[in-house]
């Protein structure tokens, strides 16, 4: 089987890291460290291999993968420039496959890294849409991939109101068409499912919550799933949490401060696209806990100086037996695009099976890949993984059946 994987924000960080990780382990570079789908559970899946996978993508800057990679190792340390050399060849060509995106209602922080390219573009009408799902059906034919799975990789996009409201393709024509916001998230979501492929939306942005989009996917007969990847503090959190819970102990207080250094973090610093991406950060807690008078908030803030490296402090203060107030502190430092870009291939592994074995609408199962998982309610962590190694040994069993497989609620 031969697996497109397209991914929006072709030139990102994290793309960089997972296309260089992909040729890394098809050349024997590297070890699957970090990929969930490596797991034992999941050895009788049939999965695509990450060395397998074809890539291509949007993008709005004027970059290539390859450069981007060896910018990325050069400034972080985090990978080896010498492991980008050695895959160059594998970046380049895929660099090939990278078509132009669009940044409609990107927001303020956004728009000005695009290209003149870009920003000269058409940037209005469904026109735009079949534009981009050209971009999805030429990828396909020319590289003869029996499937493509797209994941949305761009930066956080400002909330657009009245989205929860277009509940029919026209009505989400109508508003395209009249020139209200329409994100691009939702545009390239869109532009996925005409043409046929799984979509996953790893960022805070709206993305397949749109129900016109989530009904469409229903009746092409398409699985979709997001929404915000969990790589860090809120990983964290989702693991720590039921802790408080199972012991009967009362969380008073929990605050978290976030330094990134990265283009995330830069876009962050606009009000708008931050109370996007702080909105999915804060609902963990409040989930899991089910305390009404929970004190909670979350802080993110810029240091340039960091580049794709992340530090997260977290004070917890919570309420013990007699009434004894205590305290748990926890420091969380990682690279941003390593921690995040297998879980982006264990996605399209689980994409590609979902369109191979005809599964449709959401993929529930991938919850614990995300801070706001799409119909699901719940956020601990090892509930989330229980969910997911039920779906891998159920599809395991019925592999040579071509039915649905059914998670219990």
């Amino acid at each position: 089987m031969k697996t497109g994987a397209w991914l929006v924000g072709a030139y990102g960080n994290v793309a960089a890291v997972t296309m260089t990780g992909a040729a890394a382990l098809k050349r024997g570079l590297a070890a699957p460290t970090g990929l969930v789908t490596d797991r034992e559970a999941f050895r009788g899946l049939d999965l695509c291999a990450p060395g397998d996978l074809v890539f291509g993508g949007h993008d709005i800057r004027d970059s290539n993968p390859y450069a981007a990679a060896r910018e990325f190792a050069r400034r972080t340390g985090a990978i080896p420039t010498d492991l980008v050399e050695a895959v160059r060849e594998d970046l380049e060509a895929w660099g090939a496959n990278v078509r132009r995106g669009t940044v409609l209602n990107a927001g303020p922080a956004i728009q000005p890294l695009a290209s003149e390219e870009v920003r000269r573009a058409p940037q209005r009408g469904r026109a735009l849409v079949d534009a981009l799902a050209k971009d999805l059906r030429d990828f396909q034919r020319r590289h003869r991939l029996d499937r493509v799975v797209v994941v949305h990789l761009g930066s956080a996009e400002p909330e657009s109101e009245g989205l929860e409201a277009l509940r029919t393709l026209p009505a989400l024509e109508r508003r395209l068409e009249r020139g209200q916001p329409v994100p691009p998230s939702v545009l390239y979501a869109w532009a996925a499912l005409e043409a046929g492929c799984a979509y996953v939306n790893f960022t805070s942005s709206a993305g397949t919550t749109v129900p016109a989009l989530a009904s469409l996917a229903l009746s092409r007969g398409l699985p979709h799933m997001g929404r915000d990847a969990k790589t860090g503090e809120t990983l964290m959190k989702s693991a720590l949490a039921p802790l408080f819970r199972a012991r009967n102990l009362q969380v008073l207080s929990w605050e978290g401060h976030n330094l990134l250094g990265n283009l995330d973090g830069a876009v962050l610093q606009d009000p708008g696209h931050r109370a996007a991406k702080l909105a999915n950060k804060d609902a963990t807690l409040k989930a899991i806990l089910g305390q009404k008078d929970l004190h909670t908030r979350v802080r993110i803030d810029y240091v340039p100086s960091l580049d794709d490296w992340k530090t997260a402090w977290d004070f917890i203060h919570f309420q013990g037996f007699l009434g004894t107030k205590m305290s748990l502190q926890f420091t969380w430092q990682g690279c941003d695009s390593v921690l995040a870009a297998p879980l982006v291939l264990d996605l399209i592994r689980l994409g590609e099976l979902a369109l191979r074995r005809g599964e449709k609408g959401l993929m529930k199962h991938c919850a614990i890949f995300f801070k706001a998982p799409q119909g699901v309610a719940e956020h601990a962590l090892e509930a989330q993984d229980n969910l997911l190694l039920t779906y891998a040994r159920l599809a395991s069993r019925k592999a040579r059946t071509p039915a649905s497989v059914r998670i219990p609620k």
